[in-house]
């Protein structure tokens, strides 16, 4: 199907405002009906874009909070080519949850969703890129002959996504951030240690 522009504008709204709506206090379970209301859209518009329903706008949603998180963290997480650069990629991050607190927008959609093939795809991407720049951030240190050459880039950056994501999860029930920081911190204090 071919969008034009000001098709592209409207199911690019649809998507925001679903978004907007996953990311209030308590969005509940979500309803198209809840979308066309918050969109401004009809029902007509929203089977015109999303054939497959609240299913593939919800991964549509996915999609797009996904690609929040790792927006959110640059331009450090592109660059950590010193000790330094790491700092303002811990600070960022911590920085997002800070704002975000308990109400994690993708966590919700997860949870709406379930584990659909498209889920399932989106948070595998995901996964896949941040370690991709966390890896390559370790792999730039090592050359630089900041961090030893026996750490296992790969290990490390899934552990850092693996404690990230806990730290969210503790986060989304506690309100604290203090478990999201104590795992940052130490994953960077392994790597300089070495």
């Amino acid at each position: 199907m071919t969008i034009t522009a000001k098709g592209r504008a409207t199911r690019q709204r649809i998507i925001e405002g679903a978004a907007v709506h996953l990311r209030s206090e308590e969005p509940g379970t979500v309803t198209l009906d809840d979308i066309r209301a918050i969109t401004g859209t009809s029902k007509g518009q929203i089977f015109h874009y999303f054939p497959g329903g609240k299913e593939e706008l919800l991964v549509a949603v996915a999609r797009y909070e996904a690609e929040r998180v790792l927006e959110d963290q640059q331009p450090h997480l592109g660059a950590l080519t010193s000790w330094a650069a790491w700092e303002r990629w811990r600070d960022a991050v911590l920085a997002r949850y800070r704002a975000q607190g308990r109400h994690c927008p993708l966590g919700s959609l997860m949870a709406q969703v379930g584990t659909t093939a498209g889920t399932a795809e989106v948070v595998g991407t995901l996964l896949a890129q941040w370690c991709a720049h966390i890896r390559r951030g370790i792999a730039t240190m090592q050359d630089a002959g900041l961090v030893r050459a026996q750490v296992d880039p790969d290990a490390v950056a899934m552990t850092f996504v693996a404690a990230i994501q806990g730290g969210v999860q503790v986060l989304r029930t506690t309100g604290s951030v203090e478990y999201l920081e104590t795992s940052m911190n130490t994953l960077v204090a392994h790597l300089r240690e070495g």
